[in-house]
């Protein structure tokens, strides 16, 4: 009968030295970005109506004058929408 070999034991391995945890990096302070309004309010409208806006308010002008047309929607101040027509009316020409 053919006999079974038997295996040599492995060698231990060496231990491994422990771990040192890496020192925390300090966190960089991050500069203010400057002035944020308190919220956004987001509307989807057609190019058309995206290129009528802009014609009307004038150059660069869109912003401020969606911002003053919602302002006197909400507070039901019809001068202010009327004053805001009139503006619109002169940047056309």
């Amino acid at each position: 009968m053919p006999t079974k070999k038997t295996k040599a034991p492995k060698p231990a391995k060496a231990a491994k030295p422990a771990r040192q945890p890496k020192p925390a990096k300090p966190k960089k302070e991050k500069a203010p970005k400057g002035p944020k309004p308190d919220r956004t309010f987001a509307i989807r409208i057609t190019s058309e109506e995206l290129a009528a806006i802009h014609k009307a308010a004038g150059p660069r002008n869109a912003t401020r004058v969606i911002r003053s047309v919602v302002a006197a929607f909400s507070q039901g101040d019809t001068k202010a929408f009327a004053r805001v027509l009139e503006e619109a009316a002169q940047a056309r020409g």
